[in-house]
């Protein structure tokens, strides 16, 4: 069978319309073998225009379903995710490359997710809040804030928007989403199974949850239209630059996720084993093609020999292939040619500062021409330079000795990015300082894991030029909505605050 007629079943179990991704004038290839597997039709501006009018309308009456009915939605959805983790792990790896345990391991954070919004659906506090006058009170309620566009990236091609619509939708909020246009099939299969929970669910509004494939043209939409008083963006920190001052000048709030040059500090005292699995899966999975892969090592001099000698053991040895005829592979292929041709530039650069690389190049698997697999790269530079300052989606760890912790910790903060950090050490000293005020400065911070750890129940998000923005979390769902503040007079006086005195008779 070929891939494009596996889809076309696996599209099918799904109950995806065979017009959605056949005859359309835009090719989808799969990265596994560079074929093309379907052809899909694109949104137009008339066609995005009546889904966030639809969207608009169903906001009137899904901010009055109580919260708890909502989560049942959610519910719902949880049960088709979870009847359809393989077929949709596997479209997953199809589509986007991942080896397949990672496919299955994105459906999981899906329903995690579920699972969380679920239980958030009866925990949408306020505050009763102390008043300095008497016979008042005051509180705080949370309100469904309005529909909201969400915008995602090829290599979390679904979780991602589960993290922003399940939150949304128990919070009252309808959703747009446009996905990767590298993405558009699994995007097509996650829909379709919106819409078998919400014809179990019964009365759902119609265009609560709406799909939009495209281009850049169709995110540009989302963003400039005043009806959407949020976006959640997912992408690459130019994506950000681009949509961060639009979003700004419309006074419309950004929940922005772009990317981050995560690095770790193996200390002295770490411990090797744990450090070097950590260090390999946050470094080379996902080919490096994670917001939070691992990109920089810093390694105390006493331990670096050691280290470096072990991870090019790793390097060299790691199975790299087609995860659907090698079940057994740990690294999948690029997305396309442009991450490959990114992936060399970077590594041409590093050499011309000094860097020593081991591993890299492009990798052979079958006759695809149009496939791009690399070999996972080790760079060991001489200091924090070049490339080393920049994202490259790709594998690629650069890695640096230090003598000094502080000198460790001021070359870990001196990038632009923010996203994830971790440690391995054995001293508490050390550990408890990377977590303070004056350690990490990135909006995760692990100990003894790399960077990649990062779970449903807490807040996913980064500082600095990764955006600041913050999904999944204990109060993740605030982003969702809008906060009103109610004073409540149950006396028949009206003391004024502050001791204000305004005696008209």
């Amino acid at each position: 069978m070929t891939l494009a007629a596996e889809v076309d079943s696996l599209l099918q179990t799904f109950g995806v319309p065979a017009a959605r991704y056949k005859r359309g004038p835009r090719m989808v290839r799969s990265p596994l073998t560079g074929e093309v597997i379907a052809t899909v039709h694109d949104a137009n501006a008339a066609e995005a225009d009546r889904a966030i009018e639809q969207a608009r309308d169903a906001f009137l009456a899904w901010r009055l379903t109580p919260a708890p009915r909502r989560g049942e939605l959610i519910r719902l959805l949880f049960e088709e995710l979870r009847a359809a983790k393989p077929a949709l792990g596997r479209l997953v790896t199809i589509e986007a490359g991942k080896i397949l345990s990672e496919g299955l391991g994105e459906v999981q954070e899906m329903l995690d997710i579920c699972d969380f919004a679920l239980g958030l659906s009866r925990q949408l506090y306020g505050f009763t809040i102390a008043s300095e006058r008497p016979h008042h009170r005051m509180m705080e309620q949370w309100h469904p804030l309005g529909p909201i566009g969400v915008i995602t990236s090829f290599n979390f091609p679904v979780a991602v928007w589960s993290w922003n619509a399940a939150l949304a939708l128990v919070c009252g909020c309808p959703v747009i989403w446009k996905p990767s246009q590298k993405t558009p099939l699994t995007a097509l299969a996650v829909q379709a199974l919106y819409e078998r929970a919400a014809a179990r669910f019964g009365d759902a509004p119609q265009g609560l949850q709406a799909l939009l494939l495209g281009g850049p043209e169709i995110g540009e939409l989302l963003v400039d239209d005043i009806r959407l008083p949020l976006v959640s963006a997912t992408g690459s920190t130019a994506m950000g630059r681009k949509i961060a001052p639009r979003l700004a000048q419309r006074f419309a709030r950004a929940l922005l996720e772009l990317g981050g040059n995560n690095a770790s500090i193996v200390c002295p005292s770490a411990d090797l084993d744990l450090a070097l699995r950590a260090i390999a899966f946050a470094a080379i999975g996902t080919a490096g093609q994670r917001c939070t892969s691992l990109r920089r090592l810093f390694v105390h001099r006493s331990v670096y020999d050691a280290l470096t000698a072990r991870l090019k053991q790793v390097y060299a040895s790691v199975r790299i292939g087609n995860p659907l005829l090698q079940p057994d592979v740990l690294v999948g292929p690029l997305i396309d040619a442009a991450a490959f041709h990114k992936m060399e530039a970077a590594l041409t650069e590093a050499r011309a500062a000094g860097g020593d690389v081991f591993g890299g190049g492009r990798y052979a698997v079958g006759d695809h021409a149009e496939a791009y697999y690399a070999r996972p790269a080790l760079v060991e530079l001489p200091a924090q330079t070049g490339p080393a300052l920049r994202e490259t989606f790709a594998p690629i760890l650069y890695v640096m000795p230090y003598s000094e912790f502080d000198d460790a910790l001021a070359m870990h903060n001196a990038v632009p990015y923010g996203l994830s950090s971790s440690i391995f050490t054995a001293d508490l000293r050390e550990a408890e300082r990377f977590m303070s005020a004056a350690g990490s400065d990135c909006g995760m911070a692990n100990v003894n894991m790399g960077p990649s750890g990062a779970e449903i129940g807490g807040a996913f998000g980064g500082e600095k030029e990764t955006g600041g923005g913050r999904e999944a979390g204990s109060d993740a769902w605030k982003a969702y909505m809008r906060r009103l503040t109610s004073a409540i007079n149950f006396g028949r006086e009206l003391p004024l605050a502050q001791g204000v005195r305004f005696d008209i008779g």
